[in-house]
């Protein structure tokens, strides 16, 4: 990693496809002032709805409202697409294993040269190069493609698969994934050896839906929890009372009390170790599982001859780190840098989420004190909570992040005092109006002195490019 400060911007293959790659680069670099750029290793061609998935992704169909800000293919702003890997996998490296890679097909050695030629292009222009994958999605090359056979999907207290999800990780006990992400790495080393890091998406078990903060009950995690000495089934039933008592028995004088309580966050690890001892040592053990899983990672880098690049994973904000098990304390002695992720169409969403499964579940509960209690603990606005759920939503292309520059920064600062010494980027969104990306923009450059990411070219018109150039002036000087 380079010492100026870092400003980097994701850009996936197709539009390396579709506009080419010194047309791309030209774009980051002149207007938007980069340092570096993370891809991909795969292409991708226009499919049908039967046969292609969404491009953006739906988010569980919150997230149908989003549109591309750069066009695709015969100009669209939402498509329907296939991919392929951009290189041949070595298919030795995974024999016997559970997950295979996708196999290279005709897009493969028609298109899959353009991600070897970004990487030699941008290096050439002096940028640095990453990688962009999944933690525990195999293959894991694209977010909306793959996932786990039902024997690796994380298991809620009473053994159910979830209803319900965003992300389709796997367990991160598994050994199945986590031998499968062992061989990626070694395979996307061997193939592009010059790459400079690889930025892991999601080393951890995102919390978009309430279920999905009681993972992981798999028989993945009961060993995994039997070898660090965890007693797994007070874990289970202390973690199924507590599902049950959001589920059923909440009620208005329990909102009162956590809305009583100066910082309802810092609070609620001694809160939930008071009453829930086990369901509190389920946030430990998911703590352990993610850093077994980035301390894997850095050895099978290490192995593989290629102790210099990077693993600069991408992961949730306090306090969602809590129950997503990515303690930044613990991945700082692992990884050169974390991201976190200052998605505020997610913010809104994940509250969203909540409140409507706790509202249903609890009859007779105030919606004005759980709205209230909500926003108070997940600390996503600078502004006073609405009244009700029905003003939180996932907001379209034109409207602006339920936000603040203020709540940004407490983020940003909490992970960046569990981290030191190791740096943590601000993660900004560029889906959403122009302005209120400058706002984000701004925020994200002024909180973050190690660096900015940006997520993702595909929304970024030549305004936002202009915007993220001017804000990293201004934090370069």
């Amino acid at each position: 990693m380079s010492q100026q400060r870092q400003i980097g911007v994701t850009v996936l293959p197709e539009y390396l496809q579709y506009e080419g790659v010194e047309n791309v680069l030209d774009n980051l670099m002149q207007r938007a002032g980069v340092t570096a750029v993370s891809t991909s290793p795969y292409v991708m061609q226009l499919a049908d709805v039967q046969t292609g998935v969404r491009e953006p992704p739906a988010d569980a169909g919150a997230g149908q409202v989003r549109l591309l800000d750069r066009p695709l293919w015969e100009g669209k702003r939402e498509l329907w697409v296939r991919t392929s890997p951009s290189f041949v996998p070595d298919e030795r490296l995974y024999a016997d294993l559970r997950y295979q890679p996708a196999s290279a097909d005709e897009l493969t050695h028609r298109e899959g040269q353009v991600v070897a030629h970004f990487i030699e292009a941008a290096h050439d222009r002096g940028l640095e190069v990453y990688f962009q994958v999944q933690a525990a999605i195999p293959p894991g090359y694209r977010v909306q493609f793959g996932g786990p056979v039902e024997e690796d999907i994380p298991r809620l207290p009473d053994g159910s698969l979830p209803r319900k999800r965003v992300a389709n990780n796997g367990s991160l006990a598994s050994p199945h994934i986590i031998e499968y992400q062992h061989a990626l790495i070694r395979d996307l080393l061997q193939h592009y050896p010059d790459i400079d890091g690889i930025r892991f998406d999601w080393p951890e078990y995102p919390p978009y839906f309430l279920d999905s903060a009681f993972f992981d009950f798999s028989d993945h995690a009961r060993r995994a929890a039997d070898r660090l000495g965890y007693h797994f089934e007070q874990m289970r039933e202390d973690s199924l009372a507590l599902y049950q008592k959001l589920n059923g028995g909440l009620t208005n004088f329990d909102l009162d009390n956590w809305l009583a309580e100066e910082n309802q966050a810092a609070n609620f690890t001694v809160w939930l170790n008071d009453h829930f001892p086990g369901a509190s040592a389920m946030l430990l053990l998911k703590a352990q599982l993610s850093k077994e899983l980035l301390a894997g990672f850095r050895q099978t880098m290490d192995d593989a001859g290629k102790p210099n690049v990077e693993l600069a994973p991408s992961a949730f904000p306090p306090p969602w780190s809590i129950i997503s098990g990515m303690n930044y304390s613990l991945a700082a002695k692992y990884c050169n840098s974390v991201s976190v992720k200052l998605y505020g169409m997610h913010w809104s969403m994940i509250l969203r989420s909540y409140g409507d499964q706790l509202l249903a579940a609890n009859p007779g509960l105030s919606e004005t004190l759980l709205v209230r209690a909500l926003f108070k603990f997940l600390d996503i606005t600078d502004a006073d909570p609405p009244e009700r759920l029905s003003e939180v939503y996932y907001p379209g292309p034109d409207e602006p992040h339920l936000s603040g520059p203020l709540a940004q920064e407490r983020k940003i600062l909490a992970a960046r005092k569990l981290a030191r010494p190791m740096p943590i980027y601000a993660l900004a969104h560029g889906y959403g109006p122009t302005e209120d990306f400058r706002e984000r923009m701004q925020a994200a450059t002024d909180i973050s002195p190690d660096g900015v990411w940006v997520n993702r070219y595909c929304y970024l018109n030549d305004d936002k490019l202009d915007i993220i150039g001017q804000c990293a002036v201004g934090c370069n000087t």
